[in-house]
């Protein structure tokens, strides 16, 4: 059946009742002289870090030590720019945001300490550029620790053949490149750019980890799927980590006047060498896992444990029922 054109008619009413919305006050709409970072561009800064931290594993083929300085050249060059700008403008967001609030009466987000003496459009770019040139300074280190998580995956699960297919094929890698990034951001008082890299590699990967969260050298999820790490939560190094774990707050403290109360410790510390099998759900700022412990699958864990401990729940029974006569054992997961 043709579509009746006559129905378009109704299109200018319900534009006016979607503009009057935004006359509203409702505070889901961003409409101004401040630009906010650009999606699109941070997605971009993310590939073509990722190009920098595997050459030769992503869009670039056929790169040797005769070509690869001109190729990452260009890359730094670029990154140079985009995150100038891309920084300049979620610090001047912040500091927007923060007078918004304030007007509004509810409560401002921190102001990064560096950029409180900004007044100027300039200050916000300088500012910006200081901030990317540290960020890129960085680079070095983040390849020399993401080479540690390469290895822990390879040694650490018996399906994968080489390290290529680590680097090629593994979403918690993939996370957890992301994720060293973003830390890096959140540490030099990024606003804002970190928890977009992370909602990206959340989408791509189903792996949430916060850019505050703090994680040492030969980490490794396996799978994947499901994991959750909070803000607050360290983990040592040596860590593995299987498909739904979560290592979250057991609840969120309120001030006088019921609002949330930030900037606490809200989750987990896990020490060295420790393994959390899937489904496990750790939680809480006190909670700590000793160095070498293994925590089992679907384990609830509110309390600290020490080091060098098994936790696992009782086995349950698994009970058949059929026409088959019942084995005169019970089965048992």
């Amino acid at each position: 059946m043709a579509s009746d054109v006559r129905l378009k008619k109704q299109l200018p009413d319900l534009t006016r009742r979607i503009i009057e919305t935004y006359q509203q006050g409702l505070p889901i709409h961003h409409l101004g002289h401040c630009p906010l970072p650009n999606y699109e561009t941070i997605v971009a800064v993310c590939e073509d870090l990722k190009e920098i931290l595997y050459p030769g594993y992503r869009r670039r083929e056929n790169l040797h030590l005769g070509n690869v300085t001109y190729h990452v050249g260009d890359l730094v060059d670029g990154l140079h720019d985009k995150l100038t700008t891309q920084i300049g403008r979620a610090l001047r967001h912040i500091v927007a945001a923060q007078r918004s609030a304030t007007d509004q009466g509810m409560e401002p987000p921190p102001l990064p300490t560096s950029i409180r003496e900004c007044t100027e459009e300039a200050d916000f770019e300088a500012l910006g550029q200081a901030k990317a040139i540290q960020f890129l300074e960085q680079i070095p280190d983040v390849r020399r620790v993401l080479t540690t998580d390469v290895q822990a995956a390879y040694d650490g699960d018996p399906a994968v053949r080489t390290l290529d297919e680590v680097i090629f094929c593994y979403p918690g890698l993939e996370a957890v490149t992301i994720h060293r990034l973003a830390h890096s951001l959140h540490r030099l008082e990024v606003p804002l750019i970190p928890r977009m890299m992370a909602e990206w590699a959340h989408s791509r990967t189903g792996i949430d980890i916060h850019p505050g969260a703090t994680i040492g050298e030969y980490f490794f999820i396996d799978h994947g799927t499901g994991v959750v790490i909070g803000e607050t939560c360290e983990i040592g190094s040596r860590v593995k980590l299987y498909q739904g774990v979560t290592l979250g707050a057991i609840s969120f403290q309120t001030d006088g006047e019921g609002h949330l109360i930030r900037g606490t410790k809200r989750h987990p510390t896990i020490e060295d060498r420790v393994v959390i099998y899937a489904n496990a759900t750790v939680l809480g700022g006190t909670t700590r896992i000793g160095h070498d412990s293994v925590i089992g699958s679907n384990v609830w864990l509110t309390r600290s444990v020490d080091p060098r401990t098994t936790v696992v729940l009782e086995r349950p029974k698994l009970r058949m029922r059929g026409d088959a006569p019942e084995p005169s054992t019970d089965w048992q997961i």
